[in-house]
């Protein structure tokens, strides 16, 4: 009997942003904004204008392109945002710099009484941050709530975890092994426009509580929900008469995230994005030595859920549009959907397609768009090597009754993503469990379990207690 496997083009619905592309229009006419309509007053809740400045390293400012962010639902105008030059990122890292030498001094506990105020004050505004979220980047409006209660709980996560980080003590003959840690310094985090804020917060929150500062350059099609973000942490640490410079942000494109790649006094670039930028950040890293952390792109089965809001932009569109006519092309039988709706917005019909091989080139493409592939296969082996074969491994999930098949399924012969469910669906992760994927995915792991340890660098230190210099092993020159 034939049995179903479901496979998905809506690549990351797990909480993965993966994705760095910039999409800017002209700047609209100030009579045009949603911001100075009435129905969205509640963006100055946040602390937003007409034109906002798209640099922070305790000081706000802005030099560079002036950006307009538009609204993904009818591709108006929500407000406009001036992005960082390359002089400006660089006063930010010095900045930054000069910042770390204030709160690596403070005792980690400390430090996670910060970030649990930056979770309350997160909490006063998690409706009207969840409305920008909605608004800007196009998702609906629980998920948008549900991405900052992500970035609210990994800090009440982090407040716990600022009294745990540490390594064992070993005893040995006269002496004592401590495993020591301590904060890599400057972090560099990059995120990518699908969850603008959930990603920024789980890098955030744990980095601080390891004693590093930040540095942000957000997806250059969300800039308001950075600078938003950004107004709410850094009302925290200047109320608790901290330099602002522990988290900076600076707005912009490609120049400031190669010039962050490329910076040898960012010791720690966490990148989330395409596995086609990931590879050019992870090679510019390289380059220097640097250390990285990547969330790159995925491939995971099932659909989360029925409700979609509209596609980013025009562009994806485009891409919807373009998987279609390849999926046709390869073989796929149109079973429902596959049109853009005739409204104002990036609203396209969600699309159902059978008929395709399991090795089709599109089933295996990251499309970041609503289009579900309705596999078949006979046997569980099949299923499995199905889910195997593709270059990304982020989450999956599978649907079963059968204890033998749940084990099977986690074991050495069965899924090799980072996330592996049983019964649920690939979208959503707890945050006490680490979070990342295997293979194009990028390896790393971000929020729970012990992936705080990606935010330090470890020192073995042994102690000699005796009155005699032995050597290791033994060893005598003699």
């Amino acid at each position: 009997m034939q049995r179903v496997l479901l496979l998905t083009a809506l690549r990351h619905s797990a909480l993965t942003a993966k994705v760095c592309s910039v999409r800017f229009q002209p700047s609209a006419a100030m009579s045009t904004l949603l911001i100075n309509q009435p129905k969205y007053a509640w963006l100055k809740e946040l602390g937003l204008s007409e034109d906002n400045d798209g640099v922070y390293n305790g000081t706000w400012g802005g030099k560079g392109e002036v950006v307009t962010s538009y609204c993904p639902a009818n591709n108006e105008p929500i407000a406009r945002v001036r992005q960082a030059t390359l002089a400006e990122y660089e006063e930010t890292v010095q900045k930054a710099r000069e910042a770390w030498k204030v709160w690596a001094d403070i005792p980690a506990p400390k430090r996670g009484e910060i970030v649990r105020q930056i979770g309350d004050a997160l909490r006063k505004k998690i409706k009207v941050l969840g409305s920008l979220v909605s608004l800007e980047m196009g998702k609906i409006y629980v998920e948008g709530v549900g991405e900052v209660q992500e970035y609210v709980d990994v800090c009440d996560y982090a407040v716990g975890l600022s009294r745990m980080i540490g390594g064992p003590v070993l005893p040995s003959e006269s002496h004592a092994l401590i495993e020591q840690w301590n904060p890599v310094g400057l972090v560099g985090i990059i995120t990518a426009f699908n969850f603008p804020v959930a990603v920024y917060g789980w890098n955030n929150a744990i980095a601080l509580i390891c004693g590093n500062v930040c540095l942000w350059k957000g997806a250059p099609t969300t800039p308001l929900t950075s600078v938003a973000v950004t107004k709410i942490v850094a009302e925290v640490l200047e109320q608790n008469n901290l330099p602002g410079a522990i988290c900076s942000m600076t707005c912009g494109g490609a120049d400031i995230g190669t010039a962050l790649s490329k910076d040898e006094r960012v010791d720690l670039v966490s990148f989330t994005g395409s596995t086609q930028v990931g590879k050019q950040v992870a090679l510019m890293v390289q380059e220097r030595f640097g250390r990285q952390l990547l969330e790159l792109g995925g491939n995971n089965a099932i659909i989360g859920n029925t409700l979609y809001g509209p596609l980013h932009t025009k562009h994806a569109v485009q891409q919807y549009l373009a998987a279609i006519e390849q999926a046709k092309q390869q073989g796929g039988t149109l079973v429902c959907g596959g049109k853009v709706m005739d409204r104002p917005g990036n609203y396209v019909e969600p699309t159902i397609f059978t008929g395709l091989a399991h090795d089709a080139p599109i089933v295996h493409t990251e499309t970041f768009v609503p289009i579900l592939y309705v596999i078949k296969f006979k046997t569980e082996e099949e299923a499995f090597a199905w889910n195997n074969e593709v270059k990304q491994g982020l989450s999956s999930s599978i649907f079963t009754k059968d204890m033998g098949r749940v084990f099977r399924w986690l074991g050495p012969k069965g899924s090799d993503c980072g996330i592996v469910n049983v019964n649920i669906p690939t979208s959503g992760a707890e945050i006490g469990g680490a979070f990342g994927g295997e293979k194009h995915t990028g390896g790393g792991r971000e929020s729970g379990s012990d992936s705080w340890k990606q935010y330090m660098r470890r020192s073995t230190c042994t102690i000699n207690y005796s009155k005699d210099l032995p050597l290791a092993q033994g060893i005598k020159f003699e």
